[in-house]
């Protein structure tokens, strides 16, 4: 499926405001109600969009620390990597994981509290996980912007 300049402008308008009603979406881009339900239907089962959610305040939830963690693995192996994988998944602080190209092999985004709870989720959990032969991490001073809108 072909996204269209009125598909793009349905997925933009839900990326920033998913709680629209339908009325409002079709009148923001140009359609009626019925025609604009079809294509979000339609977007919604060829999998332009996943989901809806709610993006909480992390500082109301008391965990405005933001750390990268570079993880190294010992080695390349499907079962090192498939090992680790299945491990990570389970630690709630851990946001996103990335298996990355250069020098570290898995790039994480960590939620703490402050520097001590950072630590418990260290000793916890990143020290535990399978086939880490070495791990850096660096502490968000700021965030200067975050969106999840992806660019259309």
């Amino acid at each position: 499926m072909q996204l269209d300049a009125t598909d793009r402008r349905i997925l933009a308008v839900l990326q920033k405001a998913g709680r629209i009603s339908n009325a409002d979406l079709a009148d923001r881009v140009n359609l009626s109600a019925s025609a604009c339900h079809r294509r979000v239907q339609r977007l919604e089962e060829e999998g332009y969009i996943r989901d809806y959610v709610a993006l909480l305040d992390a500082r109301k939830l008391n965990r405005p620390t933001t750390v990268f963690v570079e993880i190294t693995l010992s080695g390349q192996a499907d079962e090192v990597l498939d090992a680790f994988e299945r491990e990570v998944r389970k630690i709630p602080d851990v946001l996103e994981c990335h298996l990355m190209a250069g020098s570290a092999d898995y790039l994480l985004k960590v939620v703490a509290e402050d520097t001590e709870d950072f630590a418990r989720i260290h000793r916890a959990h990143l020290a535990r996980l399978p086939g880490v032969a070495q791990m850096q991490s660096s502490f968000a001073l700021r965030t200067v912007f975050k969106t999840t809108a992806l660019p259309l």
